[in-house]
């Protein structure tokens, strides 16, 4: 970036933030720099291991009981010669040898793409091409190219991008390991037109709720061929955003259990101009059809929503609320809360709403701020137990627990909440909480951190995308804080509401996600739901107890959290690179 481009930025961001959104962003630039840099160690270390594993493949390799075909398909147009022998280049380079190349020419104009994929074909009979005879764009492209294939399983690679040289041996080894499995996406990075790496995107297990924010499968993308050729392969008209459509398609006609992610970088997006890589503003048109991708989507699924763009030109999905409202009942513990009743109603329109008020001392608590707050006295010192305690005096159809000291930065956060809580396959709903200078303090939280959790993205800019751009849109995680946490009183009495014997002061609202989603339900976080710290709250860590019981209770998850990859650290959830 340019010295005049860094003074508008910077001037840009003193005039929407102050002084204060000044430092924020150079606190944030540092943060970014230090990952880059820890990347390029994440890396080095890496490549000093490299011989050492593919010796180790080789091994593998001489292990398995079959060697399915895995067809790369790669539409082709009008690509800069030098990218397209790299392209095709990575895929020769592959330790796992039992490939085909499948390549579709869609009527390119310039001269040297014949004669390079012809030049390639003739050195190496796994590779197939067709030309077509007019140009189609890139869905039509890559239906021929996916026509070519005889492969078990179809791998989708750009024209001018580079699969790592062990890539399609971890999706061999995947699909031998996981007979059942349907569709196959790994991690990825950024690649330079010198061949750098960077940026790279280290993503959760599957999330559906994240796929209908972000495209959270891109590359690599690997389909089970027959899956490919029943849905029809491409749909022409989603040119820009086909392969989102064609992710959202496919998981339409599986289970989650048979999506499977390699948490590995096995894919290399090419930064040249013109590409999305380089900007989402690259291709605008490309957004739309994104969001057409998911309407549709979720009109095929039976699922009544609308989907809009967010600031950022990811996706927002709203469901469509019932006729008649669902009831809810806010419940806060606090023994000093009138003021932050007061700011509660103030700052909420929802029709049916009550609010209970969790208290050791009655008189504390002024029950003239309004008609439809409950006071209820509990002097026992557990903080879930009272929470319980709550709940058991709401006749409301949804809980939503709020911390104290908060305050809804919109009107119509209640709505938010219960657009996805009041669903059926859907568990518990968070929402997020920041501080007045805009910094991400809770919401979601990384399981089997240091403190048992963690909230994802502390210490982040509100605004900033952050890893698969899970800090400002939708997304779900293994469980939500107790500041902000919806739940349907039938979810909430079906696992007995919060475990009070166990969890006395903390962890009792993680330990109730994963009871919720243990029963087949989903888990997730919303930006749109919002609500500011107003004043400091001291942090309530667990007891080595606690810690005990819940490490005891959830081994799994807390020695790999499905939403957190393993490629980041797991001592404080922040999203940084273990390097």
């Amino acid at each position: 970036m340019s010295l005049k481009s860094k003074i508008s930025t910077a001037y840009k961001v003193w005039r929407t933030g102050g002084i204060a959104g000044v430092r924020r962003r150079l606190s944030w630039n540092t943060f970014l720099s230090s990952q880059h840099n820890a990347y390029l160690r994440w890396l080095a270390n890496r490549e000093d291991l490299a011989a050492n594993n593919e010796n180790a493949i080789v091994r593998q390799l001489e292990e398995f009981n079959r060697y399915p075909l895995i067809s790369v398909v790669v539409p082709v147009y009008d690509v800069d010669e030098r990218w397209l022998r790299f392209c095709i280049e990575s895929v020769l380079r592959q330790v796992y040898p039992h490939w085909e190349l499948c390549i579709a020419d869609d009527c390119s104009k310039l001269p040297h793409i014949r004669r390079v994929l012809e030049e390639y074909s003739r050195a190496d009979k796994r590779i197939k091409l067709v030309f077509r005879s007019e140009n189609g764009h890139i869905s039509a492209a890559s239906n021929s190219a996916l026509d070519l294939a005889s492969g078990e399983f179809v791998v989708l690679l750009d024209h001018d991008d580079e699969l790592s040289a062990d890539a399609l041996f971890y999706v061999a080894r995947e699909v031998i390991d996981h007979p059942d499995a349907m569709m196959i996406y790994s991690d990825e990075d950024m690649i330079d037109s010198n061949s750098r790496r960077f940026q790279p995107n280290f993503k959760p297990d599957f999330s559906y709720d994240l796929l209908l924010s972000v495209n959270l499968v891109t590359h690599l993308s690997a389909y089970k061929t027959e899956l490919l050729r029943s849905i029809g392969g491409f749909r022409i008209g989603l040119e820009g955003s086909q392969d989102y459509d064609l992710a959202l398609r496919a998981v339409e006609q599986i289970s989650e259990k048979q999506i499977r992610h390699i948490p590995r970088v096995l894919y290399h997006w090419r930064v040249i101009e013109g590409s999305v890589a380089l900007s989402g503003d690259q291709k605008p048109y490309a957004h739309e059809r994104a969001r057409i991708a998911i309407r549709d989507h979720l009109k095929r699924s039976g699922i009544e929503a609308d989907v809009s763009a967010t600031p950022q030109n990811f996706h927002r999905v709203r469901y469509r609320q019932p006729d008649e409202a669902p009831r809810v009942s806010i419940i806060v513990d606090s023994d000093n809360a009138t003021g932050d009743l007061a700011c509660l109603i103030s700052k909420t329109d929802y029709p049916q709403l009550e609010i209970v008020a969790v208290s050791r001392n009655r008189s504390v608590l002024d029950t003239d701020v309004d008609p439809r707050i409950t006071i209820a006295v509990c002097s026992d010192p557990r903080r879930a137990y009272r929470l319980n305690f709550g709940a058991l005096q709401s006749t409301a159809d949804i809980y939503v627990f709020v911390g104290t000291g908060l305050v809804p930065r919109s009107e119509d956060w209640i709505e938010e909440l219960v657009g996805f809580a009041f669903r059926g396959e859907i568990g518990v709903v968070g929402g997020r909480v920041s501080t007045p200078d805009e910094t991400v303090v809770d919401g979601g939280l990384i399981v089997g951190t240091s403190k048992g959790v963690n909230p994802a993205h502390a210490g982040f800019p509100k605004d900033v995308a952050g890893m698969t751009a899970r800090n400002v849109v939708i997304a779900n995680y293994s469980a939500v804080s107790e500041s902000c946490l919806a739940v349907k009183k039938r979810d909430f009495d079906m696992v007995e509401g919060f475990d009070d014997q166990n969890f006395p002061s903390a962890l009792f609202a993680a330990d109730l996600c994963m009871k919720v989603s243990a029963r087949g339900l989903r888990v997730l976080t919303t930006p749109f739901a919002e609500l500011e710290r107003c004043h400091h709250r001291e942090i309530e860590y667990p007891s080595e107890a606690e810690l005990l019981s819940f490490t005891e209770r959830w081994p799994q998850q807390s020695a790999a959290d499905p939403f957190y990859n393993p490629n980041l650290s797991k001592s404080d959830g922040t999203f940084s690179i273990d390097a």
